[in-house]
């Protein structure tokens, strides 16, 4: 940090995205049905916050349109206050599953997940977009064309200030000077003209309260992490770095909290806010996170005029740049589509779908993961080999089971052994099987009941200790008869 360079680029990031959260915490705010002024502040808060006590550096957490869906029923039907104990609450719980570890959950989303979350994600922004595009004047095309030139073009010249900053100064210098009647931040909704100050949820502290807040501020809490969490793998992979989920996590729950003693609507890592610091301005430290949120402010309450002058076309520039900078082109390249598993790609389909579907991330990782456990369940399932061997004199024969024994492969186990003509000897051989759950081991119960109505010895040899232990305990026990 010691390098100017690093100062100016981190600085310049904050504007930037200060200037980028402006807008959609508005939108935001819309959703939810609260005054702007609280999407605002939730932004500055939760920023600021996070930039002290979350695990993952340059990450932007902001009031975010997954929270407000969540917590806007609530706000319609018990109000303000009941909206903010949620809000609290889910904070509490947040840290309450960091310290349980839910974040080493993310080790089994897979990486064809994470690709439809990453893609879906792309297709949101673009969709949120529209209606700021749609309908409007048509000064505000040739706008959005100029501002999406000058970030794709100003780059190739000179990377010092950054191009998406470039862009906002100059659209609006022109719609401001030349009188250009176009929609603009201002027309969002008033900007606030001071900092927020603490509150205290006007509820009632009754066990009536806690349980009508209990089901929102959970699901706050679930939707808020795993947006946080697969936003900062994300960024992991972008960075080539690797950062803390618990203590994520956790300064999740910090930042939530806070927020709603500040009277603030609550939120979580944003991918698009992020995509902008990171990939588009090249931010790398926490520096520019808390920019994020003090310029969010200083903008709001010292250069409020400024700002609401800003045309909404070049905010929308700035986003529409963010999505073909986020979506995974070479995901859906021939190339890549020819050489990839049917399975991969259903379930990067499935991850896609179900998020567009619903707006909701969390849907969509839920059933995109669930998908990729059946697929990958279906395809192990058959990697259980059996081959059978007679003995030269007849008396005996060796079943060989090769691969991994669970719920779906040993299903099918049960079905390959001749009860009728196997001699009055059986040896079946584990040595080079793994035993994993108790379907297995009730499959082998099974195939030794068959041969026993029949008269028929079975051995079972070959068990590695983890299986022979399994086996053992369960092994007679899992059938009433």
């Amino acid at each position: 940090m010691s390098d100017p360079r690093v100062w100016r680029t981190e600085a310049l990031a904050g504007l930037v995205v200060g200037l980028a959260l402006i807008p959609e915490a508005i939108s935001f705010s819309i959703i939810a049905g609260v005054d702007p002024a609280v999407g605002l502040f939730s932004s500055f808060t939760m920023a600021v916050v996070i930039s002290i006590v979350g695990g993952r550096r340059a990450m932007i957490s902001a009031a975010t349109g997954a929270v407000a869906l969540v917590i806007a029923p609530l706000n319609r039907e018990h109000g303000f206050g009941y909206l903010v104990a949620a809000v609290i609450l889910a904070g509490v719980f947040q840290i309450a599953l960091g310290a349980l570890g839910v974040a080493k959950l993310m080790r089994f989303v897979p990486r064809s997940v994470m690709v439809g979350f990453v893609n879906s994600l792309a297709i949101l922004i673009f969709m949120a977009q529209v209606p700021e595009i749609t309908g409007v004047p048509f000064a505000v095309y040739p706008l959005l064309a100029a501002g999406l030139a000058l970030m794709v073009f100003l780059p190739k010249i000179t990377t010092v200030i950054p191009a998406p900053l470039v862009s906002i100064v100059i659209l609006t210098v022109i719609t401001v000077a030349a009188g250009i009647a176009v929609p603009t931040v201002g027309d969002k909704g008033a900007l606030p003209s001071s900092l927020p100050v603490p509150v205290v949820p006007d509820v009632p502290l009754t066990l009536d309260t806690l349980t009508t807040i209990a089901p929102y501020a959970l699901a706050m809490a679930l939707v808020g992490l795993m947006e946080s969490l697969m936003t900062a793998k994300l960024v992991d992979d972008i960075t080539d770095t690797r950062s803390s989920k618990t203590r994520e996590s956790i300064g999740q729950g910090v930042a939530n909290i806070v927020t709603g003693f500040f009277g603030g609507m609550g939120g979580c890592a944003m991918i698009g806010q992020t995509m902008i610091n990171v990939k588009v301005s090249g931010a790398r430290t926490r520096l520019s996170t808390f920019l994020a949120g003090a310029f969010l402010m200083v903008l709001c309450i010292v250069f409020g005029p400024l700002v609401s002058d800003i045309p909404m076309a070049a905010l929308v520039a700035v986003m529409v740049m963010v999505c073909f900078a986020t979506f995974d082109w070479h995901s859906i390249a021939p190339g890549t589509l020819g050489r990839m598993p049917a399975g991969e790609i259903t379930v990067m389909v499935v991850t896609v779908a179900c998020v567009v579907a619903t707006h909701n991330l969390a849907v969509g990782v839920v059933i995109g993961s669930v998908t990729a456990m059946v697929i990958f369940a279906k395809r192990v399932a058959h990697l259980a080999e059996v081959t059978a061997v007679t003995a030269p004199d007849g008396r005996s024969v060796r079943y060989t089971v090769t691969g991994e024994m669970f719920f779906a492969s040993s299903n099918e186990l049960v079905g390959r052994f001749d009860y009728v003509g196997d001699p009055d000897r059986i040896v079946i051989d584990l040595s080079q099987a793994h035993i994993w759950d108790a379907s297995s081991v009730a499959a082998l119960d099974a195939i030794e009941t068959r041969y026993k109505q029949r008269g028929k010895t079975v051995e079972i040899s070959g068990l590695n200790n983890p299986s022979a232990d399994l086996h053992g305990k369960l092994s007679g026990r899992l059938t009433s008869h």
